[in-house]
C-alpha cells in the first residue's frame, strides 16, 4: 500500500506548468510537449478516494498505449513516447470542452436515469421496452461537458454544444466521427478476446498546427465498460446482471456503502484488503482486456523511477 504513487511534484527542466486532474497530473513542457503521469488515485461519482490502489496507473497507461496503437490508423492521437510504465508524453494541446460518450448498451449512467422514467438522453430518443443492459439499435453518442474542478460532469446535447459555442460545428462533426471509428474499432477489439465494450468516452484536443487529435485514454477500464460476451444473451433472458469488466464494481460497491458522491454523503472506510481486491481486479481487467500477462513494475522506489525515467527521456 505504501508504494503507491497518490501525487507528484516533480521539477522538470523547462517546466512551465502542472495540472492535476482527478487521477493524472500533467506537466506542460516548454508549450511544446505535456508529460502525463498516470497516479494510483481512484476516481468515482467524480470523487478521489483516499487510498490509491497499487498498479493502477501503471495499468491504465498502458494500456492506453496499447489502444492508441491499435487505433492511430483511423484517428490520429497525441502520443509522442512511453519512457515509464506510468507515463504517456504526447503534443501540447487545447482540450476541447466535452467529453465524447459513445454507448452501444443500455447500462450504467443511461440505465440509471432510463429507471427514473426518462426516454431522453442528452437531446437523443431512447426506445421503449428496454431493460438494463440491452443493445441499442444503433451506438448513441451523448456527449458530457468537462466539469470544473470538484464539480460532475453534465450531460448536453449536441444542439446545446452548438448553441453555446463550446465545439465549433465543422469541428464537431469530426469528433462524432472519430467517435464512431473508435468505437467500432475498439469493439471489435473487445470481441477478439471474448468482450463486449459496452461504452466509452473519448477526449480530443487540437494541436498547434489546428489538427484534430485523440487525448488522454481510451478503452480502459477507468473509461470504459465492458461485458462478457460468453452468456451475455442468456443473462440478459433470464434479467440476470452481467458480468462486467469497469470500474463499476467499485461504484456498486460505493453505492451499498451508501455513497454516490451526494452532498453530506462520506467516503466509506476501504480497508486494506478491499484495496488489494480492487487491484486484483484490475490486473485481471487489463489481461482480458489486452489479451497479455500484466508485468508488475519495480515500485519499491517509484517517485524516484518514474523522475528519473522522465528525465532521462528529456535529456535525449
Amino acid at each position: 500500500m505504501n508504494n503507491t504513487i497518490i501525487d507528484t511534484n516533480f521539477k522538470f527542466p523547462n517546466q512551465k506548468s502542472l495540472y492535476k486532474g482527478k487521477v493524472r497530473e500533467v506537466y506542460n513542457i516548454n508549450d511544446e510537449i505535456l508529460v502525463m503521469v498516470a497516479t494510483d488515485r481512484l476516481s468515482a461519482f467524480d470523487v478521489v478516494m483516499p487510498k490509491g490502489i497499487p498498479y493502477k496507473g501503471q495499468i491504465l497507461n498502458q494500456i492506453a498505449t496499447k489502444m492508441m496503437k491499435a487505433t492511430e490508423d483511423l484517428v490520429p492521437n497525441w502520443l509522442v513516447a512511453t519512457p515509464d510504465p506510468n507515463v504517456a508524453v504526447g503534443h501540447l494541446c487545447e482540450p476541447f470542452k466535452v467529453e465524447m460518450v459513445i454507448r452501444g448498451y443500455l447500462s450504467g449512467h443511461a440505465a440509471r436515469e432510463y429507471k427514473l422514467g426518462k426516454r431522453q438522453l442528452c437531446g437523443i430518443t431512447m426506445p421503449e421496452g428496454m431493460i438494463e443492459n440491452d443493445k441499442f439499435p444503433l451506438p448513441i453518442i451523448t456527449p458530457a461537458t468537462k466539469a470544473e474542478k470538484g464539480d460532475h460532469d453534465e450531460d448536453i446535447s449536441r444542439e446545446e454544444i452548438l448553441k453555446r459555442g463550446i465545439v465549433s460545428e465543422e469541428d464537431y462533426l469530426v469528433l462524432e466521427d472519430y467517435t464512431r471509428k473508435l468505437f467500432q474499432r475498439g469493439t471489435e477489439i473487445a470481441a477478439e478476446r471474448g468482450l463486449i465494450l459496452v461504452d466509452t468516452k473519448y477526449e480530443f484536443g487540437k494541436t498547434k498546427d489546428g489538427k484534430i487529435v485523440l487525448i488522454d485514454e481510451i478503452h480502459t477500464p477507468d473509461s470504459s465498460r465492458y461485458f462478457y460476451a460468453d452468456g451475455y444473451k442468456d443473462r440478459q433472458a433470464k434479467g440476470e446482471a452481467q458480468k462486467q469488466l469497469s470500474k463499476e464494481f467499485v461504484r456498486q460497491w460505493l453505492i451499498s456503502n451508501g455513497f454516490q458522491g451526494l452532498d453530506g454523503q462520506s467516503v466509506p472506510f476501504m480497508s486494506d484488503d478491499y484495496i488489494e481486491t480492487v487491484s486484483e481486479r484490475y490486473i485481471e481487467l487489463y489481461e482480458n482486456i489486452t489479451g497479455e500477462p500484466f508485468v508488475k513494475a519495480d515500485v519499491s522506489a517509484i517517485q524516484k523511477r518514474i523522475e528519473q525515467n522522465v528525465l532521462n527521456y528529456l535529456n535525449q
